[in-house]
């Protein structure tokens, strides 16, 4: 279990820091945790890559545990709701294990397409997942949530359509361009993880 702990230190504080930080805007689309979450999928490709789906699969479950302690910690501050914190977990949980479950099956081919293929992926779920029950208007609104259904152009020059769409929109294209930044990192990673495994 000690080995897996570099993963599970790495995976909290990404939660941790990303809980705190989507509370600080930038612009009219996008928060600070937009550019920390998606680091998550970074720490669960290289624990699979290393160790196994197993070991990442650990790694998910001790973030998600993280991830709901840091909800209701917010919800007690009244910083959210029961419906952003269950959106929240929901698609954490369903997209880091998505994602667990795409790279093991293409581990296999040229060290890039897992962990590219199983973050598109992950990431693509995790932002529709989040923000369709977080603010979408089939479920009923509330002061922390109506806003986000107000009719706008879709970032701003697009079609008009829900705010909620336009956040969604630039969350994914931040974790578009994060997951094809994130493969140096996580090449460089790995080959020093897996090289001190063979020293050991």
């Amino acid at each position: 279990m000690t080995r897996y702990l570099p993963g599970i230190l790495a995976m909290a504080a990404i939660v941790v820091a990303s809980n705190i930080l989507v509370q600080f805007v930038i612009g009219d689309w996008l928060t600070w945790g937009a550019f920390t979450y998606p680091f998550a999928f970074l720490v669960t490709d290289v624990m699979n890559r290393v160790h196994g789906a197993a070991a990442a699969r650990r790694v998910v479950l001790s973030g998600f545990l993280v991830g709901v302690a840091c909800s209701l910690i917010a919800a007690g501050l009244d910083k959210t709701t029961l419906r952003i914190a269950t959106a929240s977990g929901l698609a954490f949980l369903t997209a880091q294990m998505l994602d667990v479950a795409i790279f093991d099956r293409l581990r296999q081919r040229r060290w890039w397409v897992a962990p590219l293929a199983s973050t598109l992926l992950g990431s693509a779920l995790d932002t529709a997942l989040f923000f369709a029950i977080a603010f979408a208007a089939w479920l009923p609104a509330d002061a922390n949530t109506g806003w986000a259904n107000e009719a706008v152009p879709l970032l701003g020059y697009g079609p008009v359509t829900m705010l909620w769409v336009s956040l969604a929109f630039a969350d994914w294209l931040v974790k578009l361009c994060l997951a094809l930044l994130a493969l140096v990192p996580f090449r460089i990673i790995v080959r020093n993880l897996l090289r001190v495994r063979r020293e050991i």
